[in-house]
């Protein structure tokens, strides 16, 4: 059991990616030091003035590579927390004194938060020494409680914020997998609607071949454009895996059925305008999805609304929807679904956009855009 948890820690890489330093990071930075500075001018009783002075000058930058470098900046910090109680314990104080220390503790946040596992495990060892020395020269059984508690806390925040990092990003990828599930479905309906055309019309000019080479040659030139739809429609979309049979599929919805949505409440409007004619069958069951989520959204979670509004336009080279509801802009996070999340997957991964927050004229809006046609 150990022998396992011991593997899979060592196995746990660095979080990818973390944030970038800003500017609170050298606003933190710099107020630390001015406070470091001005308990080393203010406080007449603090020991080894001039070593902490240059401790606190080494290790308080060090936050700034508390992400990047977790591992580095906890040797840096807890090192230097070392330098100060050996420096301490030279004068004969009971403790380093400089309160401005604390801020060591941000890096056993960032150890557990940010760090691969065997950089946790060799911090964890870092922190130990110092920290365990600290903790029994403190005479008071309460002081030595709480700090080891503090201490405690400062590592299991970073492990909870990292898994919670984590189980965000399983959940982003069931819904992306799902997103592209759909798709998948509605690449499936696509190409049986285009080889179902091209077996009619094969059938029609091998009938009228005989009789009307004319006839017959313009049906090969239908078979020709419908293949090349055809085709064209499923290289866009070959990267979208499924693994559910095709049988079990609900027939895809698209704008001509965007009118149903005003029958799912009395709230709802749905404006069409422009040219919706000709588009590819996954942007417009897209359309249709969108508004759907949309509505449903809208109507499950904006308080004191009074009308939803659908509209949709088809332009040149895209096709633009707003959903816009009326009721109160602050409204509770679906708790399932990730309703959001996986209508803006849809519309990326056919080379479009979605948005959606409070209006800044009152209620809430989805927008989105999608072109109309589909990327290779």
């Amino acid at each position: 059991m150990v022998a396992a948890f011991l593997r899979s820690v060592l196995a746990e890489p660095r979080v990818p990616d973390p944030p970038p330093r800003a500017w609170w990071d050298w606003a933190l930075v710099g107020a630390l030091l001015a406070t470091a500075v001005g308990e080393a001018v203010l406080r007449p009783d603090l020991p080894a003035r001039t070593v902490a002075v240059v401790v606190v000058l080494v290790v308080v930058p060090a936050l700034l590579w508390r992400r990047t470098q977790p591992l580095v900046a906890t040797a840096v910090g807890f090192g230097g927390a070392m330098v100060l109680q050996v420096a301490a314990a030279v004068e004969g104080a009971a403790d380093v004194g400089l309160e401005t220390m604390v801020c060591v503790l941000l890096l056993p946040y960032s150890l557990y938060r940010w760090a691969s596992g065997p950089e946790a495990l060799a911090g964890t060892a870092v922190v130990a020494v110092p920290a365990g020395i600290g903790l029994a020269t403190t005479e008071a059984v309460g002081d030595r409680v709480g700090g080891a508690m503090v201490l405690v806390a400062a590592f299991a925040l970073g492990a909870a914020m990292r898994y919670r990092a984590v189980a965000r990003q399983r959940e982003v990828q069931q819904v992306r997998a799902l997103e592209r599930g759909e798709l998948a479905r509605d690449l499936h309906d696509t190409v049986a609607h285009h080889v179902s055309a091209i077996a009619i019309q094969a059938q029609a000019g091998r009938a009228v071949a005989a009789t009307d080479p004319a006839s017959a040659a313009e049906v090969l030139r239908e078979i020709e454009a419908e293949a090349a739809r055809t085709l064209a429609e499923m290289r866009s979309m070959v990267r979208v895996l499924r693994d559910t049979d095709a049988a079990d599929y609900a027939p895809a919805r698209g704008i001509d059925e965007l009118d149903d949505l005003a029958r799912t409440s009395p709230l709802v409007r749905v404006h069409r305008t422009g040219d919706l004619t000709g588009l590819p069958q996954p942007v417009a069951v897209a359309v249709f999805r969108i508004c759907q989520e949309s509505v449903t959204n809208a109507i499950r979670h904006a308080r004191n609304a009074t009308a939803v509004t659908v509209g949709v336009t088809g332009e040149a080279d895209v096709v633009r929807l707003r959903v816009h509801d009326d009721g109160e802009a602050s409204r509770p996070a679906p708790a399932l679904g990730y309703g959001l999340l996986g209508m803006a997957e849809r519309a990326k991964l056919l080379g479009g956009a979605c948005h959606a927050g409070p209006d800044p004229v009152g209620g809430w809006t989805v927008e989105a855009t999608l072109p109309r046609a589909v990327p290779q």
